[in-house]
């Protein structure tokens, strides 16, 4: 039992160091460059983003620098996406909008949707937007500005998430406490022949475009349903240099806007978050959610104490990072951790069936369209 214990134990005292140093290292982002920033192709890949994808061009037209074009791929949408874009195309002429070929097999829609996107690209850059993306007057800029920098093949932010139903604080904190716990960020970019150590988040992905259309990573991961950790290491391997950020306050996201569609988005990917093994994700939540019960058992209340103080550490470290809100973090983990529960349980569930639908489509099954 003490060996048990003992285990558990050393686990959280990795994941609090792995926090730690995400806090203590964080990219300084330099002022803009403008002329950078108009060399950027800005891609947004939509399907059914009516609500959603009016703010962000609202937001990316209200920069102070413009980039030189801003292309939308209609996915197939069967609402209104295509007519609110091409309107306002109509009156912005660095803003097109085209609709996608018919999805060929073996590929997955967002992934086919991008690399049509980046065939049209003319950019020096290319910045990938998921539609429900949020941008401040100044965060892409800067961002550019830095991956011109560190003249990295692929720049990745996290985006601060936006949380405002009680079902999105208790699902979509697991997301960066996984992260920032098993991942110390800027090693991804400081090590590079490490493809171990990879990561991206494909709400924000910025690829120096002479590399992008060499190496065509969207085309090489078009049946990948965690796209972006699959490119990451794709770029890795390649011997090119990949970047992750998070904490930036300029750029957000609200990635679900339930419970249910956050299970459901979280099923999707969640063993992407562990080198797609299913296996190490349920061990993962074993340790963190029932290691307390070793605890106890091996060391009694002091234990417990010392247990749930440093899990309490680690939440307020995650928080403080990726600047999210420590209340939220530290009262809602007990949820959390039963929701990653659940979507372990569904994530298996759907690999027997092989059976996962997303956006109107079963990911699990490229050959559907």
């Amino acid at each position: 039992m003490e060996i048990i214990a003992g285990i558990v134990i050393g686990f959280m005292l990795l994941q609090m160091g792995i926090a730690l140093y995400n806090l203590r290292h964080p990219y300084t982002l330099p002022p803009s460059d403008e002329q950078i920033i108009r060399q950027t192709s800005i891609l947004i890949p939509a399907r059914n983003e009516e609500k959603t994808l009016p703010l962000l061009l609202n937001d990316l037209l209200r920069q102070s620098h413009l980039p030189l074009e801003i292309i939308v791929c209609d996915d197939h949408s069967d609402d209104r996406t295509y007519a609110i874009v091409n309107k306002l195309a109509a009156v912005c002429p660095y803003l097109r909008i085209f609709r996608s070929e018919d999805l060929p097999a073996g590929w997955l829609g967002k992934n086919f949707a991008c690399h049509q996107l980046a065939r049209q690209a003319q950019g020096r850059y290319l910045l990938f937007l998921d539609a429900d993306v949020r941008i401040g007057e100044v965060g892409i800029g800067r961002v550019i500005t830095l991956a011109h920098k560190l003249q990295t093949g692929l720049l990745s932010v996290f985006p601060r998430q936006i949380m405002l139903s009680a079902g999105e604080k208790a699902t979509v904190p697991l997301m960066t406490y996984i992260l920032l716990t098993l991942l110390p960020l800027s090693l991804v970019y400081k090590v590079a022949d490490q493809s171990a150590l990879a990561a991206a988040n494909g709400q924000f992905m910025l690829f120096e475009a002479d590399s992008y259309h060499r190496l065509q990573p969207h085309w090489k991961v078009r049946s990948e349903a965690v796209e972006d950790v699959a490119i990451s290491r794709l770029y890795k391997k390649a011997a090119l240099s990949v970047a992750c950020l998070t904490g930036i306050p300029d750029i957000s996201c609200r990635m679900y806007t339930s419970r249910q569609e956050a299970l459901s988005g979280f099923t999707r990917n969640i063993a992407g978050f562990f080198g797609g093994s299913l296996i190490l994700a349920t061990l993962f939540w074993l340790l963190t959610g029932w290691g307390w019960l070793f605890v106890g058992l091996a060391f009694s209340w002091p234990g417990l104490l010392f247990y749930f103080g440093i899990r309490g550490i680690i939440r307020i470290l995650v928080a403080r990072t990726c600047c999210q809100s420590i209340h939220v973090n530290l009262i809602g983990s007990i949820p959390q951790q039963a929701n990653l529960g659940s979507i372990l349980l569904c994530a298996w569930l759907n690999r027997k069936k092989g059976y996962q639908i997303w956006k109107g489509r079963n990911i699990l099954n490229q050959k559907q369209t």
